[in-house]
């Protein structure tokens, strides 16, 4: 059998991939390098080759995900210009845990002066695309976005989402945002 030969950008893309994965299970801290390369086959030394540093790694892996938030908010608008339609979508990142805990993963380690500086700017732009692209009050994208920080949370916790732990509380919480 061939062996497909990747270019670098491809290569640099599976290497982005494995390292939102790898993000997501166990945090900036927690996430070596050499494991991110493994999982994309590759070699560490590779890996910092593309990237550099972990840390320049994981501000990518923070703007993937945050790029694939307003890819599925922008598909919504689409469909219909309204919060309740983005609202739906945001379930679909329930079906990708992986974005959401990325999300929280660089929330958490905003101490980091160059990671800080990337999640707010990149939040902001979320909130700045929610308010563009549906015509939303300052108070509106508000309401959305704690309710979208609530759906992440209860992501993180198992109880919504594909592998959820059915907990009754949970249901009632996601039963009351009417999306």
């Amino acid at each position: 059998m061939t062996r497909v030969r990747l270019t670098a950008k491809e290569r640099g893309e599976e290497v982005l991939r494995a390292a939102v994965q790898a993000f997501a299970a166990s945090g900036y801290e927690g996430t070596k390098t050499d494991e991110i390369a493994r999982m994309a086959g590759v070699s560490q030394p590779y890996v910092i080759r593309l990237f550099g540093t972990k840390q320049q790694l994981f501000l990518a892996a923070v703007d993937s995900v945050c790029r694939r938030i307003e890819e599925i908010f922008r598909e919504a608008a689409d469909e219909s210009p309204e919060l309740s339609a983005l609202g739906r979508n945001y379930k679909a990142l329930l079906d990708e845990p992986e974005l959401l805990l990325v999300l929280l993963h660089g929330f958490s380690a905003s101490g980091d002066p160059a990671i800080g500086d990337c999640v707010r700017q990149r939040f902001g732009s979320i909130y700045a695309l929610v308010r563009e692209l549906t015509g939303a009050s300052p108070q509106q994208a508000r309401e959305f976005l704690s309710a979208g920080m609530l759906l992440t949370v209860m992501s993180a916790m198992q109880v919504i989402g594909p592998n959820a732990i059915p907990a009754k509380w949970a249901q009632e919480i996601e039963d009351t945002l009417g999306n």
